[in-house]
């Protein structure tokens, strides 16, 4: 038997036309079979289908957020001009009591802060969009930029708001002494007690002291007087028909509800600015690495 089997593996191997098939065969199988199975490898699920829906919903998720912070950034813009502007009216006009000009330097900030996150929305949004990494770059260096002015007009803001108290009476005190009824010293201290209704920097026998008073027969400016009686003639023992609080713990009160109005804004947006750095920083680095590892199969 094992004697057959050898000499029929021999008369096979020996015959002159089998091999010529073989080899004929086996040549055309790999280009047929490179041909079948490649397609049926990229297209495999288990390979291509389950990654690409979840690297589109990163990318759409990522995109949303973005989108959505450059709308955030340009409703804040809007918000801050409108605060910074508030700022800047209210202490224009009491301008005269307030010497330190360096009081408008948040009120600037904000505006400055207003029109840079207007015109960088626009740019975050067309980085986001467009999925552009240099974009996207920019913009968390742009948002970092932003984060800083802010946090330099709130901590400006919290140190003078400790100093509006003490310059206030001192500069209060300089004005009202000035005022002789037509310069623009007068103008503001009378638009000052009619807004405030109220009287002098103290109290209304503060006037007692100024030149007007002894010059207008011991009388206070008719600013003083109440809005609902016409019989006020300023007379300092009229009392029932004059405002009698004093204009410096108003005023005072005033600027810190606007400037603590602003601080409060300006956290707020700070907040804002800190959560969209932690979005662009999560959303770039996994839209790179969901880039990375499936490029090189769409090549």
């Amino acid at each position: 038997g094992g004697a057959g089997l050898c000499s029929h593996v021999i008369s096979q191997s020996l015959q002159p036309d089998r091999p010529r098939k073989l080899v004929t065969k086996t040549a055309g199988e790999p280009a047929l079979r490179y041909n079948k199975t490649v397609p049926q490898r990229l297209h495999s699920p288990s390979i291509l289908s389950s990654p690409p829906d979840k690297m589109d919903c990163g990318i759409l998720t990522s995109k949303t957020v973005l989108l959505f912070l450059s709308l955030v950034f340009w409703a804040a813009g809007a918000a801050l001009a409108y605060v910074g502007a508030y700022v800047i009216k209210s202490y224009d006009n009491f301008d005269s009591f307030i010497q330190d000009k360096y009081t408008l330097v948040p009120a600037a900030i904000i505006i400055a802060i207003s029109v840079v996150m207007l015109i960088f929305g626009l740019v975050g949004c067309c980085a986001t969009i467009r999925e552009s990494k240099v974009g996207l770059s920019f913009f968390f260096l742009i948002i970092v930029g932003m984060f800083a002015a802010e946090v330099a007009a709130l901590v400006f803001s919290f140190i003078y708001q400790g100093k509006i108290n003490a310059d206030l009476e001192r500069s209060m005190n300089e004005v009202f002494i000035k005022y002789d009824g037509q310069d623009p010293e007068t103008k503001a201290v009378d638009y000052l007690q009619a807004q405030l209704q109220c009287c002098g920097v103290m109290n209304y026998t503060s006037w007692s002291n100024t030149t007007w008073f002894r010059s207008h027969n011991n009388t206070v400016p008719l600013s003083c007087c109440k809005n609902s009686t016409t019989q006020c003639t300023g007379r300092l023992d009229q009392p029932d028909l004059l405002n009698i609080q004093g204009c410096e713990a108003k005023l005072d009160l005033l600027l810190q509800d606007v400037l603590g109005y602003a601080m409060l804004v300006i956290l707020a947006f700070a907040i804002i600015k800190f959560f969209g750095m932690l979005s662009v920083c999560v959303i770039t680095c996994k839209s790179g690495s969901q880039r990375s590892g499936y490029q090189t199969l769409y090549a």
